[in-house]
């Protein structure tokens, strides 16, 4: 029997207003062929260090592999993603969650480019990825690990300002669980759809109704993964969706399976990783 668990972290309390969570992954080899290993789309970037074997992640028709003593950064998902160890051996990541405050304080990028993608740090920051993953790979303790990777994220914190505009409508979303309109964000903000649009694409590589759209999805499957029967969950679908179909659209979308099939299928680590 395949054993894994995910070890909670508290980030430093600089990075904590754009962190979503932080965590140490670790399992004993792969998942069975026949079980699904999915993650949800959650709204937040991942920063992932595979310390022990590597991870092999799917999204649509792609595959990516995060090798072992390597960094990558998830960008904005909003499909399922399929995910297993490289070789079924034991396996050991940090991952690092920003929520979608988080990412543009902390990298400069081509969001739009990563939406949907997994790439190596490397390939985005150039040396100073390469020379933080020398470091890493150098420090035995994944304690020590965790030390390094937040000392690095705090001095690129101390470089960038905040985008006040942008932090207010993700507030807002974040504050109406995904049902604020654009309409609405227009009217607080004074600025046009089609303006913070081109604000949301540059700092978070999809546009504000996408974003609401996860965010919406995600108050619903946190209840679902943690064992809510979808008949208690009725008066929640409602209030967030036109109607039934309307959900089971948005449910295929993010999941891939129709409700029925993914409860017949569900995993502890489809749930363990979007609620731990």
């Amino acid at each position: 029997m395949i054993n894994f668990r995910f070890v909670p972290v508290t980030p430093h309390p600089l990075l904590s207003p754009y962190v979503a969570k932080m965590c140490v992954f670790e399992s004993s080899g792969r998942l069975p062929a026949v079980e699904k290993k999915l993650i949800v789309p959650n709204a937040n970037f991942k920063l992932t260090l595979t310390y022990r074997n590597g991870i092999v992640a799917r999204i649509g028709d792609k595959a990516f592999i995060q090798g072992e003593n390597k960094l990558s950064l998830t960008g904005m998902i909003d499909s399922p993603v399929m995910l297993d160890a490289q070789e079924d051996a034991e396996t050991g990541a940090i991952i690092i969650e920003f929520n979608p405050l988080g990412a543009y304080r902390f990298f400069h990028l081509s969001y739009a480019e990563v939406k949907n993608q997994i790439v190596e740090l490397g390939d985005l920051i150039g040396n100073q990825a390469e020379e933080l993953q020398s470091h890493l790979a150098g420090a035995n303790a994944v304690t020590q690990k965790l030390q390094l990777l937040q000392s690095f994220l705090i001095k690129r914190l101390e470089k960038t300002a905040p985008d006040p505009i942008y932090d207010y409508c993700i507030n807002r979303i974040s504050g109406s669980k995904g049902l604020i309109s654009v309409a609405k964000l227009e009217k607080e903000t004074g600025y046009s759809s089609r303006w913070l649009h081109t604000k949301f694409m540059e700092h978070l590589g999809t546009g504000p109704k996408n974003l609401s759209e996860i965010v919406r999805f995600k108050q619903f499957y946190h209840a679902y993964s943690t064992g809510a029967e979808l008949t208690r969950l009725k008066e929640q679908i409602y209030h967030n969706y036109h109607d039934q179909s309307h959900f089971i659209r948005a449910f295929k979308r993010f999941t891939g399976s129709t409700p029925t099939d993914l409860q017949n299928s569900m995993n502890e680590l489809s749930t363990k990783n979007f609620t731990s």
